[in-house]
């Protein structure tokens, strides 16, 4: 097996943790917060990033890698963070809107250091930058959000 297919795998693995991290994490907010409209977009945002996360597992395996399962200890941190905050929070809905935007901003980082990669075939390349303009959109629209409050 090549460098080329196992660097590959491995940095598309890395974007599938945190991926699964996104997805638990929007997951947890929705939990957390009481408006009826928050708690509908952060469900549509867990949702995105499970359909994410499929994509990207079929950009794995057609590489003939392994899948790798499971969340990062950072997002399993982040969460609880997410749940001490809403505990100590008088306003849930903006403490969870702040976090989303901060794993956002990391997500689109973390999008930017993979894309940057020149070895990355063609077909990833557009499913990342799809991906990312997601992200970005979504970060948008969260942003308006926060403003709202």
């Amino acid at each position: 097996m090549s460098n080329y297919t196992e660097e590959v795998g491995e940095k598309l693995n890395g974007l599938l943790e945190k991926t699964y991290d996104a997805e638990k994490g929007y997951k947890k907010a929705a939990e957390n917060v009481e408006h009826s409209g928050l708690k509908s977009f952060f469900n549509r945002k867990a949702q995105e990033r499970y359909n994410f996360g499929h994509e990207l597992k079929s950009e794995i395996k057609s590489f003939g890698q392994d899948v790798d399962k499971g969340g990062s200890i950072t997002g399993s941190a982040h969460r609880a963070w997410m749940d001490v905050k809403s505990l100590f929070s008088n306003d849930n809905a903006e403490s969870m809107l702040e976090e989303a935007i901060r794993g956002e901003k990391s997500s689109v980082e973390e999008y930017n250091d993979v894309l940057n990669e020149t070895s990355l075939p063609s077909t990833t390349k557009l499913l990342l930058s799809k991906q990312k303009q997601t992200i970005e959109s979504g970060l948008s629209t969260i942003e308006r959000l926060e403003d709202l409050q």
